[in-house]
């Protein structure tokens, strides 16, 4: 399964964007856009030409990736109807390093929150997460949920499900990395050898899977040394010592509540990051009518792009459930 990659080009931005050029690989169909957030500058990619009154598709991505991976469903998301957005979430480039130091859950949902109000968004918006977004989803769902009709999430469970086997010994062997992100040596170990690691990352993770197109657009975005610690930062506020504000206890406390509206969990049964086993209860944390959640076979971590025939009817059918 599986579709031929949009090509990635570095070059000229549409009018009103970044500038006259830009670093950041841009996949080909797409148009790269900026909003300013408070002090947080938030680029996101779109499909061009899409109605402005159309659904709000806001689509989030994980660790260690970037808001190009989502150019499979970015045009999908469009072709059903809905207006869809993709950012790169706070500190990788090119959104902006936030000046307030915050990477725990409840500062991606405020982030997730502000693009909505910013970007004219109403109750008929839709939210996809992966990995940590799949987190971000959660968390602004269950903290603001009037602003969210429906939700999918991947690769990372409903946290009432991923507690219980979070503390195997198979699943804490895969989760090593996130220990290792709380030691100093983590940086420097992890940009070494133009992050090198992260390709290890994507192989072990994602068994099989040639990561070649997307590689270029994550190290873009973690290439910065202010970047990386950016990433390494939302482990450190979660399992460290990392900055939190207690004035986001309302959004954090968000991803702990059973997702409370229509929700999509999928995960692939060959994911070497978060086990199949222990998402093999996901659903009975999904109480809202019309959820449910399904592994997906021949697939690892990265599900939207190895199998995008797949995954994109899957997301697309059901956020169009209701419309």
């Amino acid at each position: 399964m599986g579709a031929s990659a949009p090509g990635l080009r570095r070059g000229r931005r549409p009018v009103g964007s970044f500038g006259p050029m830009d670093p950041t690989p841009v996949p080909d169909g797409l148009a790269l856009e900026r909003t300013q957030l408070d002090d947080l500058d938030v680029a996101w990619l779109t499909v061009p030409g899409v109605d402005p009154g159309a659904p709000l598709a806001l689509c989030l991505h994980g660790f260690p990736d970037a808001a190009p991976t989502w150019r499979f469903l970015l045009p999908a998301l469009a072709r059903a109807g809905f207006r869809p957005v993709a950012p790169w979430l706070r500190g990788y480039a090119p959104t902006s390093v936030p000046a307030d130091g915050l990477y725990q859950v409840g500062a991606l949902a405020r982030d997730a929150v502000r693009l909505h109000e910013a970007l004219g968004g109403g109750p008929d918006a839709v939210i996809v997460g992966h990995d940590w977004g799949a987190m971000a989803t959660y968390a602004a769902v269950g903290w603001q949920p009037d602003r969210w009709r429906r939700a999918v999430a991947m690769a990372v469970p409903p946290a009432g499900a991923m507690f219980g086997g979070l503390t195997s010994y198979d699943q804490l062997r895969r989760s090593w990395y996130m220990f290792f992100f709380q030691s100093p040596l983590a940086e420097g170990v992890v940009a070494a050898d133009d992050l090198a690691f992260v390709d290890r990352l994507w192989a072990d993770w994602s068994p099989g899977y040639d990561p070649s197109p997307d590689l270029p657009a994550v190290k873009a975005a973690l290439g910065g040394p202010e970047n990386l610690a950016a990433a390494l930062g939302y482990y450190r506020a979660t399992l460290g010592t990392g900055t939190t504000d207690p004035s986001l206890d309302a959004a954090q406390a968000g991803w702990m509540v059973p997702t409370p509206v229509p929700t999509l969990y999928l995960h692939g049964r060959d994911d070497g990051c978060l086990g199949a086993d222990l998402v093999a209860d996901a659903g009975a944390h999904l109480p809202a009518p019309g959820s449910r959640a399904e592994i997906l076979d021949g697939v690892g971590h990265f599900l939207h792009v190895e199998a995008p025939d797949l995954v994109n009817p899957l997301v697309t059918a059901f956020l169009a459930e209701g419309a």
